[in-house]
């Protein structure tokens, strides 16, 4: 019998952690095509992953959770653009995540921008801001509400039904 339970939590585990995993882009432009065929904003995450203390600490009370990974697979693509100082970047990504944070104009870590980006045939990227924000005291649940706003669309109201002018006989 104890094996029998050893067994299901083993599973029941497995699914969990199986559910709460994030993809975290580096890419943009591969992250603004998931995000267009899922039609989800992107979620533009830019720190200091290896120097920047509220980073740490957003992403151990917050980004890491449970709730914020099902939040997260429901309503956004995750994008990582990193400025660290200790840890090697290939150089297309250290240009790509500093040509962002100007674009952004990010002037400290953590900040979080909601946007929707399209490329065109030039490949330029054209982002449509939804809203930015950083570290909220009050764990998962008071970021989220935070930022809800940025990706909730208003549920559109359905337009009111013209009366009818047909005559009756």
């Amino acid at each position: 019998m104890k094996k029998i339970i050893l067994i299901a939590f083993f599973f029941i585990g497995l699914s969990v952690s199986q559910a709460q995993e994030l993809k975290w882009y580096t890419d943009v432009k591969e992250a603004i095509k998931v995000s267009n065929n899922e039609k989800k904003p992107l979620l533009l995450f830019f720190t200091g992953s290896d120097w920047c203390g509220w980073c740490i600490r957003l992403q151990n009370e917050v980004l890491k959770t449970p709730e914020f990974s099902t939040w997260a697979n429901k309503n956004v693509i995750l994008v990582e653009l990193d400025y660290p100082r200790r840890t090697v970047q290939p150089e297309a990504v250290k240009a790509q995540n500093n040509e962002l944070q100007e674009v952004f104009k990010i002037q400290g870590f953590p900040t979080i921008y909601f946007a929707n980006a399209k490329v065109n045939k030039e490949g330029k990227i054209n982002f449509e801001g939804l809203g930015s924000t950083g570290y909220v005291a009050g764990g998962p649940a008071a970021w989220i509400a935070s930022a809800d706003p940025f990706v909730k669309k208003p549920a559109l109201t359905p337009e009111p039904k013209a009366k009818s002018k047909t005559k009756k006989a």
